[in-house]
């Protein structure tokens, strides 16, 4: 239980950033707990030489915007954060605060004007070796550190909203962020009390992260099928994102990507990719998938004129267990890490690629997967064991990430 202690009037909401294309512009918009007019409410950030004084109108609300000379924008490689003081003559509120300019043009992401390649990666919010949940910042510590020692620049956080210190320490150390809630597979769209209460999740997470500018997207949904209710339910959970954030990127997972044996592509047909700004793609070929052809002729035609991110690929392996690597029951690093490096050759043949995330950074417990030849209840598609040790597909994505560097 926390109990916080706050004044008769006081700063009830505030939302501080940078304007979503210019790179010097900056909005606040400011609440106050009393809806009264005249309220006088202060931002001042030291370092950039700003302090403005707004008055609230008559629903306790002010908003202002002002120019911000000399501001050195939050990036993965440089992730400047500034003191920014909130005010008035009850309340003052102290927040370190990064802006950057996010936006879609084509099938390129850019941050900062520059085009960005996000080299992600996802975890639980588990702490393997010891079988618990992950909670306080030395376990936000543990799990950042080993995604940025794998070389990635983003993390999405699945399948749900993880603990504030995770994504505050995720902005210090220079993370993009995709948040998401469990719209996942079997949700009975047509359920007006679903779709309502999946509103309030997600409006829930933007309202408590919308000031970090390491968030890049929103996610809205993961695995799910195509049908006139889904369509409907998943527009819904983009406007309530937009009601509160109109800067984020809307994203969302999907696993029906399928190979046209005419055309020989492979090829997604689901309309509801028009709303989003990103399409993201789980596809486990050479695990759930058998490969239809090699991966060096494999050509994807997949949301066109989008950016296209993959989302989860990977397969199972236990730790120190090594076998055939073209034979998937095996279970061995061997086969894991020849997975990896043919789904790495078909990324190649992506036109529109601007990301990839493995599916997961460690192995995780999974109580449905009792299985006698990888050690019980674990999901082994992890790059490093329940114990911490990386496997050998790890290297492998340390290295393409890597050489994604230099490319930039």
């Amino acid at each position: 239980v926390m109990l916080v202690r706050t004044p008769k009037v006081y700063i009830s909401n505030y939302f501080i950033q940078l304007d979503k294309y210019k790179p010097d512009y900056i909005h606040a918009t400011l609440q106050l707990s009393e809806q009264k007019a005249g309220q006088k409410v202060r931002i001042e950030i030291p370092e950039l030489k700003i302090a403005s004084e707004v008055q609230t109108d008559g629903q306790g609300m002010a908003k202002i915007s002002f120019c911000a000379k000399k501001l050195e924008r939050w990036s993965p490689q440089k992730p400047k954060l500034y003191q920014v003081t909130v005010s008035t003559a009850t309340d003052h509120v102290k927040e370190n605060i990064g802006f950057r300019n996010l936006s879609v043009k084509g099938t390129k992401i850019y941050l900062n004007d520059t085009p960005v390649f996000m080299k992600g990666i996802s975890f639980h919010e588990e702490i393997a070796q010891r079988q618990g949940r992950a909670f306080s910042e030395q376990d936000a510590v543990a799990l950042l550190s080993e995604a940025k020692e794998l070389g990635a620049n983003l993390v999405r956080l699945a399948h749900y909203p993880q603990n504030e210190y995770t994504v505050r320490l995720a902005e210090r150390m220079g993370f993009l962020l995709w948040e998401e809630i469990p719209i996942w597979q079997g949700i009975d769209f047509k359920n007006t009390a679903t779709r309502e209460k999946a509103g309030r999740m997600i409006k829930e997470m933007v309202m408590r992260d919308k000031n970090r500018c390491s968030v890049a997207f929103w996610g809205i949904a993961n695995e799910t099928a195509t049908s006139a209710p889904r369509n409907e339910f998943l527009k819904h959970m983009k406007q309530c994102c937009l009601d509160i954030d109109s800067t984020r990127l809307i994203t969302a997972a999907f696993d029906l990507v399928r190979f046209n044996r005419e055309s020989r592509n492979f090829e997604m047909n689901d309309s509801i990719i028009n709303i989003l700004d990103m399409v993201a793609i789980n596809k486990y070929m050479g695990w759930y998938h058998d490969w239809p052809l090699a991966p060096d002729q494999a050509v994807w035609n997949v949301a066109p004129g989008k950016p296209l991110f993959i989302s989860e690929f990977g397969g199972e392996a236990l730790y120190g267990k090594h076998g055939d690597a073209e034979v998937k029951s095996s279970w061995s690093e061997d086969y894991q890490a020849q997975l990896y490096k043919d789904n790495l050759e078909m990324f190649k043949h992506i036109p529109n690629l601007r990301g990839t995330s493995p599916w997961i950074l460690f192995d995780f417990r999974s109580p449905f997967r009792f299985h006698p030849h990888q050690g019980g209840e674990w999901n082994r598609k992890g790059l490093v064991s329940d114990q911490g040790q990386r496997k050998k597909a790890w290297y492998i994505m340390r290295d393409y990430y890597n050489q994604k560097k230099k490319e930039q």
